[in-house]
């Protein structure tokens, strides 16, 4: 998942926008009947952990431009067509292919010769080391400041830790993610500015975990393009330690990863199509690739398996939508966004009307809420709909954000929404091996499948 998020919240509205005629009320009433039936058919009959759990044992994880991913691609159309998609189809989508390689140690090495290892793993579309490896003095900083007051003279030859913990005070995970992403996504040129030779970040996870979390980084095309990995929390806690009694530490670090050619993969679309607005059309959808770490199934296994599940809830209670629903499962959201990007020029290109798009890219934890970013008139009428959820304690419908895939349909004034739950789990798992189906509960992923299918059964019939 990228760090495309927003955290604005909205004041509540005055309690007139919620007071409805008495031909609204009756819409509400029998609106609240089918969203009960929908969520009696996920409940009872829904196949998104079945699903998932096919789809992280067959195939695993689905890093772009790997064997992997390409089967994800049929698998999940495959998947569309049993729903009972209208029509599934292809979108060529050409995507980076950079691969791990097998070879990743870190290795602490104090003054006296005494050497212990801990876990890293490289950064997603890191350069490799040399054959041998990178062995170097260590300099920590906490923040770009303390690295830019240090500069050049003290950091040149080094390699530089960015120990920057969560801020646990944060009770939205999110926010600490979004404040300490920016050393993993920019932290290894800003090191390479003042002749570092390597950067390794602490893990972005919420615990304290033996598991190194990857992720993207971005190199400026203007410096020197430096191996960067990150190293578990647990490892981060010791190195910090070791450092403060014996500052003339040094590191060791190898990885063997490459960035090959470009490689064509797809995005898959399933449709149902609209009856009375065909051409209004509403996506929902989560990415199909996922990092090589762990099988991808919180991030996001389950925002797919789930959006999969809206067809089928909705083909199984024969609800005919008044507009289209396009299902998308994404690919290169993790390491490039190119399948969103895609999808949006593509759209832009056909002159296609989108009205509303829905991403899950959180986790299949418990919902309890949905975002929402849109105009003023469009956040009223979709809090106009927050009631109906409340049986179901789905509640929060404050952060006015979407997801990373569909921001680019956002930039062409889509409204854009995302599934909201408990993410206080999320970072343990997060990029890191520990992201398996086991630690998936079924009934939180079925009630997300189940809010996201009410709330675009809601959309197909009202629009926004």
């Amino acid at each position: 998942m990228l760090m495309k998020r927003k955290y604005s919240q909205i004041f509540l509205l005055p309690l007139f926008y919620f007071t409805f005629s008495a031909s609204s009320a009756f819409s509400q009433t029998e609106d609240s009947l089918w969203i009960r039936k929908i969520y009696d058919e996920v409940l009872l009959n829904g196949k998104s952990y079945q699903n998932l759990e096919e789809l992280t044992s067959k195939i695993g994880h689905r890093l772009s431009g790997s064997p992997q991913a390409a089967k994800a691609v049929e698998w999940a159309a495959q998947k569309m067509k049993e729903a009972g998609a209208d029509s599934v189809w292809l979108q060529e989508v050409w995507v980076p292919h950079w691969v791990r390689g097998v070879q990743e140690k870190g290795t602490i090495v104090q003054s006296n010769g005494a050497r212990q290892d801990v876990p890293v793993c490289a950064l997603g579309m890191s350069a490799p080391t040399p054959k041998d490896g990178i062995s170097a003095g260590v300099i920590e900083v906490n923040s770009f400041d303390e690295l830019k007051k240090l500069g050049e003279a003290k950091i040149k030859g080094k390699i530089v830790f960015y120990n920057c913990p969560f801020d646990q005070r944060h009770v939205n995970t999110f926010q600490a993610y979004g404040e300490a992403g920016k050393y993993r996504w920019a932290g290894p040129s800003e090191a390479a500015r003042y002749g570092a030779v390597a950067s390794i970040v602490r893990s972005l996870s919420s615990s304290d975990n033996d598991f190194p979390h990857t992720g993207s980084m971005r190199y400026n095309d203007s410096l020197p393009a430096i191996p960067c990995a990150a190293i578990s929390t647990n490892g981060a806690n010791l190195l910090s330690r070791i450092l403060k009694a014996d500052p003339g530490t040094k590191f060791y670090l190898k990885q063997s990863c490459q960035l090959l050619d470009s490689v064509l993969s797809y995005n898959v679309i399933g449709e149902m199509k609209g009856t009375d607005f065909p051409n209004e059309i509403i996506v929902a959808g989560g990415h199909l690739d996922s990092w090589d770490q762990g099988t991808g199934a919180h991030d996001d296994g389950a925002g797919i398996v789930q959006s999969i599940e809206i067809i089928r809830s909705l083909k199984s209670l024969s609800i005919k939508p008044k507009r289209t629903i396009r299902i998308v499962a994404f690919m290169n959201e993790e390491n490039g966004l190119r399948g969103g990007k895609k999808y949006a020029q593509a759209a832009k290109e056909k002159n296609e009307h989108h009205i509303a798009a829905l991403e899950s890219d959180a986790g299949g934890f418990t919902p309890y809420g949905f975002s929402m970013a849109g105009s003023k008139e469009e956040r009223i009428k979709f809090l106009q709909w927050a009631p109906l959820f409340k049986p179901y304690n789905v509640w929060h419908f404050d952060y006015q954000h979407g997801g990373a895939d569909i921001s680019p349909l956002e930039e062409q004034g889509v409204p854009v929404m995302g599934l909201v739950v408990d993410s206080q789990r999320y970072f343990e798992l997060h990029h890191a091996n520990s992201d398996t189906f086991d630690k998936v509960n079924k009934r939180e992923l079925q009630l997300g499948a189940a809010a996201m299918s009410a709330l675009i059964y809601l959309l197909s019939f009202h629009g926004l």
